[in-house]
């Protein structure tokens, strides 16, 4: 849409000195989450921030592989400071709640006023910008600047009725089905779409939230967001360090990135249904069906496993050491051999690491990209001396061919694999 049609309702940027602009700092803020929000400033202090003119407001986005906090100078300085606290919260509770990846949904704008129908619940309403989106709030919109066809004012007024008529703390996706479903609302906004017109609301900018990542992409920021959250969620626990986040997000953000699956467990689980039983006659044995007559039948267990280790780029030194870590653990229980890879397998390096050896140092011969067929086929080619296969990797690669036999993929901490696994795969999500 042409950025000439569009009315941008509720920014209301009040006009500052180009001083007060120059000498704007975030950092005092970013001191004041960490002495009495330190939830949120677990957040803020792993996500980037950038001062910028690109876009009126704030918002946060994924850029180069990690998120960033956008902010104008501008804008942040015509506000008070209680509002630039409440604005950073909105701003951590988009990331909280993985807006900006795999839940986006379209049409895009109405997943904007949806989202922000979802998270102004939880803030404190005198924290928050004017213009800010509240169920139970008629919003005032229009009043400042006119919109400049008949089709924005029917879609400002039907819109501002019903934020004033919705109840709060709902998710994203129950309002955002209930702006889906009426025809008042629809009727103006495919009208506006028509004339290429649109009406900007919210006190943020939300941008192209995810637009031009791909599923492979989306799929590994949110395995970070998973991780960063959960990390601030454990840190706020431990040290009962939540600020002002209400019981009741408390409890809700305990059951989305809780992990109460034992990985290790579910790790050797695999392991053990993959032994082999070797029988052998003993005469220490009582033969069951002829007794003093013929030998008994003895069995010893053996895993017969390959371990396929990831050593592409994207596998830094410290993951390593990490997964050599697990394989040490590992061996307490069984023997296996391994194997590096990363576009190809790595024959030269096949190590058999036997159960109860210790201090086998981790060790690269590949740094290239990744490639799992190549894992499957030297699988193939070995698979009457291996039963299974264990995969330790970031997950960022294509599918590879359905396996012949029985997989594991054992995964660095925040990430998934990048395309869905089969049904007799098993998946093992690392954590730290």
């Amino acid at each position: 849409m042409s950025n000439e049609n569009i009315v941008k309702s509720d920014y209301n940027i009040k006009e500052v000195s180009q001083e007060a602009i120059d000498n704007f700092n975030i950092d005092p803020y970013l001191v004041q989450f960490l002495l009495h929000e330190p939830f949120f400033s677990s957040i803020l202090r792993r996500i980037s921030k950038a001062k910028t003119d690109q876009i009126p407001t704030a918002g946060v986005s994924v850029n180069d592989g990690s998120f960033t906090l956008y902010w104008n100078p501008e804008f942040l300085a015509g506000l008070p400071k209680k509002h630039v606290v409440g604005l950073l919260k909105h701003e951590c509770y988009h990331l909280i709640f993985n807006h900006c990846t795999t839940r986006r949904q379209e049409p895009h704008m109405l997943w904007n006023i949806a989202t922000d129908l979802a998270i102004n619940s939880l803030i404190d309403f005198a924290l928050l910008p004017e213009g800010g989106l509240v169920p139970g709030h008629r919003p005032k919109m229009g009043e400042n600047n006119s919109a400049s066809s008949e089709a924005q004012q029917k879609f400002a007024t039907r819109l501002a009725d019903m934020i004033a008529d919705f109840p709060p703390r709902r998710a994203s996706e129950y309002y955002m089905k209930a702006l889906m479903e009426d025809p008042e609302l629809q009727e103006s906004y495919e009208q506006m779409e028509a004339e290429s017109t649109v009406y900007e609301i919210g006190f943020d900018d939300h941008g192209d939230w995810g637009k031009g990542l791909s599923d492979e992409e989306k799929q590994r920021m949110e395995g970070k967001l998973k991780d960063m959250v959960s990390k601030a969620v454990k840190e706020a626990d431990s040290k009962n360090s939540w600020g002002t986040v209400s019981q009741e997000v408390r409890e809700q953000l305990r059951k989305l990135y809780n992990d109460s699956v034992n990985w290790k467990k579910v790790l050797l689980n695999f392991v053990g249904r993959r032994q082999r039983a070797n029988k052998s006659n003993t005469h220490r044995r009582i033969n069951r069906k002829y007794p003093y007559i013929h030998p008994g039948k003895q069995k010893s267990y053996t895993s017969n496993l390959a371990v396929y280790i990831d050593q592409s780029g994207s596998v830094n030194n410290d993951v390593l050491n990490m997964f050599f870590g697990t394989l040490e653990k590992l061996a307490k229980s069984v023997t296996f051999t391994i194997y590096t890879f990363d576009t190809s397998v790595d024959e030269k390096s096949e190590t058999v690491w036997k159960k109860g050896k210790r201090n086998i140092k981790p060790f690269r011969t590949r740094s290239g990209g990744t490639c799992f067929e190549c894992v499957e086929q030297h699988y193939r080619k070995n698979d009457g001396r291996f039963d299974g296969y264990i995969v330790l990797t970031d997950g960022a690669a294509a599918k590879p061919s359905s396996t012949t036999g029985q997989r594991c993929w054992v995964l660095e901490p925040g990430t998934r694999l990048a395309f869905q696994p089969d049904k007799k795969d098993t998946i093992v999500s690392m954590k730290v």
